[in-house]
């Protein structure tokens, strides 16, 4: 038994010991600053750590507590200005006027998604080599407030060349195009450029023109183009085209265009032995259009989609010159895309349906005669998967290789023609276009293949084109126009470069007509990358 006269222990409570060990930290700190004082024996300043240590602890207590602010709910801040620096030729006022959503700015939480925004779209410009925004404390006298600091480094290189395959839809085939570019010649983030083309289906076209992004004032992008085309159709068709033309921007944004398009062009026969249809159409006449295009893509790729859909609307309207010579129609396009994967090998079902047509303009237009190259043609090297706009590519068959024809004439002693077949038949397209496809797509086991992105894929495709002008209309019905749909299957090999999309496929016919160009056998198809 212990003495009953001793006192027992007290309880210390582990809050007290806790305050003890804290009051021993900080007597030790208090020491150790006291001895790098004394220590001090140059004269220099001395060192507070304990001071420094609270002022972090301070800091990193002041953007924890701005963090948990802006979590949960809006940080109130306004912008009191904007510096914008580095920029030596490129107009301050291009710059700001991408900063106007951070200045109408009220909280924080506006300011650094404004600043996303507008980071992204300076970098649009292709002026930049770099851009950074970042945020500063505003005046002292005026709390709640913060400087927008832009810092751009403009690009050191202002030319630039390119040359890849591309798809236009106007020359219904796959081109080779070489481009030079000249960027930020005035400080507008202008760019001018020039372009040589030359086309799968022997055309070429020489072009030049200027991309306004921002100019004094305009909401909306500015480009102005002029462009020599010549396209060689005497193998399908029996004419020649030249054009002269401009065309003008008027509106631009993600999903809506509108452009004006002026152009002078002809139609000559060399061959002097196209049919009667075509001979009507050759001589001059004068475009002036305006074109309207609606489009959204919410698909994951361009090249090979997995999933997602898109959809575009083409409405042309022409006429809007007085002139007798000016050609006057309406032309209306729809493509619809849809994606569907299937979660495994990357496989995915593609399909699409596109349609268009032509009318003429003016008193009994039915019974007028539709402008040839306006016209609705379907085939050539073309993917259906890549051609997004309208009616063009069919699997299976060559360019311009099926819809209405007519017989050409014989052959002419004078004729200068080598290449001229006296007993074929002139392709003559339509106003009424209509095509569907279906493709399914997949990886390859081998490991190589999935690396470079070469895949294969199964395909159908089916369509129509019929004549609606000068009363053909009345020959016309839905049984008969499903009745004579063309359609193919096949399947293939895909092989992506930097270049193009370049297709190997084994297409089998399943319907087509005596005079359709056609045939069973392994196809090469060239699309945009």
């Amino acid at each position: 038994m212990g003495n009953p006269d001793e006192k027992p222990d007290p309880i210390i409570s582990d809050d007290e010991i806790e305050e003890d060990e804290e009051d021993d930290e900080e007597d030790l700190e208090e020491e150790e600053d006291d001895d790098e004082l004394e220590d001090d024996s140059d004269g220099a300043p001395p060192k507070v750590r304990g001071n420094r240590e609270t002022e972090v602890r301070a800091a990193k207590a002041k953007m924890d507590n701005l963090f948990r602010r802006m979590r949960t709910g809006a940080v109130p801040l306004r912008v009191h200005n904007v510096i914008v620096k580095g920029n030596t030729k490129t107009k301050e006022q291009l710059i700001e006027a991408e900063l106007e959503a951070i200045r109408n700015a009220s909280s924080m939480q506006e300011i650094i998604e404004a600043a996303s925004v507008a980071n992204f779209r300076l970098r649009e410009l292709e002026c930049f080599d770099s851009v950074n925004i970042t945020l500063d404390a505003g005046p002292p006298e005026l709390p709640g407030t913060t400087n927008v600091i832009v810092e751009v480094v403009e690009t050191k290189r202002p030319f630039t060349g390119q040359i890849g395959t591309y798809t236009k839809g106007e020359a219904k085939s796959s081109t080779v195009e070489g481009s030079l570019k000249y960027k930020n010649l005035f400080g507008y983030g202008d760019m001018w450029d020039g372009t040589l083309a030359y086309g799968f289906d022997r055309s070429a076209e020489v072009s030049a023109g200027v991309y306004f992004p921002r100019f004094e004032g305009l909401v909306t992008p500015v480009m102005v183009r002029v462009s020599m085309l010549s396209q060689d159709w005497l193998k399908f068709s029996s004419y020649k085209e030249q054009s002269l033309g401009l065309s003008l921007g008027l509106f631009s944004s993600k999903r809506h265009d509108l452009a004006y398009n002026f152009a002078w062009r002809t139609l000559t026969d060399p061959s002097q032995m196209s049919s009667m249809s075509i001979r009507r159409q050759l001589g001059h006449n004068l475009l002036s259009s305006l074109k309207y295009t609606f489009k959204f893509d919410k698909r994951n790729s361009t090249v090979r989609p997995t999933r997602g859909h898109a959809f575009v609307s083409t409405t042309q309207v022409s006429g809007l010159s007085p002139d007798s010579r000016s050609l006057r129609f309406l032309r209306q396009e729809f493509d619809f895309r849809y994606a569907v994967p299937f979660g495994f090998y990357h496989a995915a079902l593609n399909f699409g349906v596109s349609s268009g047509v032509l009318v003429p303009l003016g008193r009994g237009f039915l019974s007028m005669s539709s402008s040839l190259p306006e016209r609705f043609f379907l085939g050539g090297n073309l993917s259906p998967v890549c051609t997004l706009g309208g009616p063009a590519a069919l699997w299976g068959f060559k360019t311009r290789g099926m819809g209405p024809t007519e017989s050409r004439r014989q052959m002419r002693g004078n004729s200068n023609d080598e290449n001229a077949d006296p007993t074929g038949v002139d392709f003559l397209g339509g106003d009424l276009a209509v095509s569907a496809f279906a493709d399914l797509s997949f990886d390859f086991p081998l490991k190589f293949f999935k690396e470079k992105g070469i895949h294969g894929h199964l395909f159908a495709c089916a369509g129509n084109i019929a004549k609606l002008t000068e009363n053909e209309y009345r020959n016309l019905s839905l049984p008969k126009f499903l009745e004579s749909f063309r359609s193919s299957v096949g399947a293939g090999i895909v092989l992506p470069t930097n270049l193009f999309r370049l297709e190997v496929n084994y297409c089998y016919i399943m319907k087509k007509f005596d005079h359709d160009n056609g045939k069973n056998g392994f196809q090469i198809s060239i699309s945009g990358p």
